[in-house]
């Protein structure tokens, strides 16, 4: 997809996470919409998978180790075609397969079940060597969120991934600055984020997480990094796309009202019609 279409696309997704979690009552809308532009380019650019194959043995790897931000997860697997996008609305509903965090034995594309912060980057780490002890040429890719990084087995994962030279590995960190109770900065500071990663053998590239250029650049250096795993620092803004969301931390974990809703909607109709002009 050329860049142009990547916004559309993100766009969609940014639709879809809003509907979801509106149908839904309940959910976090904030750290999903911040990260939609890194899932609109994972499935629409990055990663080598197939809807009609979704278990292929040879597909690239992805874990959302943040998942409580599984509306964004959802909304991108849907407009990829994994299901359809009118079950976005059955976000959290009895019965349906899209519960509150990804279900790995339920729903299509989801390599790894996931919701308890800090314990998704150990697994990422463990498909990248499995794929290095087996010879396979698949990639793994995994989202962390920058509040999701104070825990301390996101550390040991790194540490274990850098002294393997797991170059097949990607790690990306949403870093909005905001988590459940505030400023990351201030319930438990994780800065410098990139000098952390660094000192455990990691390549890591820091970025604009809502700027497709960077985005592009930041993935293509990743995939041409051998001998250590890549970190990208995605410095985004939460809430990103719904005016009144941005920089919010309210928006953390709570679904819009339908006033709410509708705003939030015209807004991002507006800025579909507008990349439609283009």
């Amino acid at each position: 997809m050329n860049k142009l279409d990547l916004q559309k696309k993100a766009v969609d997704i940014r639709k879809g996470i809003v509907s979801s979690v509106h149908s839904a009552k309940a959910g976090h809308p904030g750290g999903s919409l911040s990260a939609a532009d890194i899932f609109t380019y994972l499935y629409f650019e990055e990663l080598h998978v197939d809807p009609k194959n979704p278990k292929d043995e040879n597909r690239d790897r992805f874990v959302l180790s943040k998942g409580h931000t599984a509306p964004g997860y959802y909304s991108a697997l849907a407009e990829r075609g994994f299901f359809p996008v009118e079950d976005l609305l059955t976000l959290r509903h009895i019965g349906s397969y899209l519960q509150g965090h990804p279900d790995m034995k339920h729903i299509p594309g989801v390599d790894m079940s996931s919701g308890s912060l800090g314990q998704g980057l150990s697994a990422a780490v463990g498909m990248a060597l499995a794929a290095k002890m087996s010879g396979k040429k698949y990639r793994t890719y995994c989202l962390c969120g920058d509040g999701e990084i104070q825990e301390g087995q996101i550390w040991e994962a790194a540490m274990f991934a850098g002294h393997r030279k797991l170059d097949n590995l990607v790690v990306i960190v949403d870093n909005n600055n905001l988590q459940i109770d505030g400023t990351v900065e201030d319930v438990c500071s994780p800065y410098p984020i990139d000098k952390k990663f660094e000192a455990f053998n990691f390549h890591v590239i820091n970025i604009d997480g809502n700027d497709f250029d960077q985005i592009d650049a930041a993935f293509k250096e990743a995939k041409a990094t051998k001998g250590m795993p890549t970190a990208i620092i995605a410095h985004t803004v939460k809430g990103k796309g719904v005016s009144f969301m941005e920089n919010n931390v309210g928006w953390h974990g709570k679904a819009p009202n339908d006033e709410e809703y509708a705003i939030a909607m015209e807004e991002l109709e507006k800025a579909g019609d507008v990349l439609c002009q283009k």
